[in-house]
């Protein structure tokens, strides 16, 4: 029986092979090869988008980075990956008939790569079938030169939020149903924007700015919750901080010590044999939720290990979250 791209993915995220360092992300599978022109690749950027700043980012560095799209991963099973976004841009994908509901989708890779295909381009393709609009960020990534390296994902990720709000209207979204869905690094930048919606971290640029932040409601799959050694995963913590970052900016940005009554319902999915962010993350974060009074609920599975994306095997009950999360977000937010 012929095994497609889904059951491979599965199969290979299952056991613990995707990584978010370049290290062990050589290792998995074929190596890098460039986008352009690869039949495998799918279609990007999207049809439809638009850049967060209408000038440079905050921060730019003199030598801004080079866009690299690559795809990664065994035969069969290749996918598309992005370094040196030095444009920010909010990409939008609409369901063919729309019910006002809104998801940004934080793909993960460490802070160091976006994997914008099996955490961005599938998720809206998933959701786009519950009649909800998808915006997939692909955001900047902090180790490539830019100032303040520490808030450049949480900076583009409040300016999307602004932006997406701002244009409600044109996007046929309620603005008031606009949540969030990140993975792994990803998850810890959507658990960052949950708790610090409102940490003033670029200067306002226009009118946009002076609209909410927050999110309706977060989904954190597979998150990184706490930058701390033993508990976080090291290596979305050096791209984000740098080396040897002093103690009150590993906490700064530590999302999980910075809950408060403020921060949206939370709907966490991890797994318990994830080899990569350990399960501490999600149980950390349900604990600060619940001390919060924040209504949070968590699936906890036992296989699936850690990248899965929308791509268990149907056989593990984790395949279902996506389901179960679009029942959380009804039966919660409309």
């Amino acid at each position: 029986m012929a095994i497609g791209r889904r059951e491979l993915f599965g199969t290979a995220f299952a056991a613990g092979l995707a990584a978010a360092t370049n290290a062990v992300a050589q290792q998995w599978g074929d190596p890098p090869t460039p986008a352009t022109g690869d039949p495998d690749a799918p279609f990007w950027p999207s049809r439809e988008r638009f850049p967060l700043w209408p000038k440079s980012p905050p921060g730019v560095p003199r030598q801004p980075p080079a866009f690299n799209p690559t795809m990664n991963g065994p035969h069969g099973a290749r996918e598309l990956w992005l370094r040196g976004v030095a444009v920010p841009e909010v990409h939008v994908f609409r369901p063919a008939r729309s019910d006002g509901s809104a998801l940004l989708s934080f793909p993960g890779g460490g802070y160091e790569f976006l994997s914008v295909q099996n955490e961005g381009l599938d998720v809206a393709e998933r959701f786009n079938a519950y009649e909800t609009t998808v915006f997939v960020l692909t955001y900047r990534l902090p180790g490539e030169g830019w100032a303040d390296r520490h808030l450049v994902p949480l900076q583009d990720a409040q300016r999307a939020m602004r932006l997406i709000r701002s244009r409600a209207a044109d996007l046929r979204i309620d603005p008031a149903r606009l949540g969030i869905v990140g993975f792994s690094a990803g998850g810890h930048l959507a658990a960052d924007l949950a708790a610090s919606f409102a940490e003033r971290t670029y200067a306002p640029v226009d009118a946009a700015d002076s609209l909410s932040a927050r999110p309706a409601f977060a989904g954190l799959v597979y998150p990184v919750t706490s930058l701390r050694p033993h508990i976080g995963h090291a290596g979305s913590s050096k791209m984000l901080l740098g080396d040897n970052a002093p103690e009150p900016l590993v906490d700064a940005r530590s999302p999980a010590l910075h809950v408060g009554a403020d921060t949206p319902p939370c709907f966490l999915v991890h797994t318990l044999d994830d080899p990569v962010v350990p399960l501490e993350n999600s149980l950390d974060w349900i604990a600060a939720c619940r001390a919060a009074r924040v209504p949070v609920e968590a699936h906890l599975f036992g296989e699936g290990g850690h990248g899965f994306g929308l791509h268990l095997p149907w056989t593990l009950p984790g395949s279902r979250w996506p389901d179960l999360f679009q029942a959380w977000i009804k039966r919660n937010h409309g």
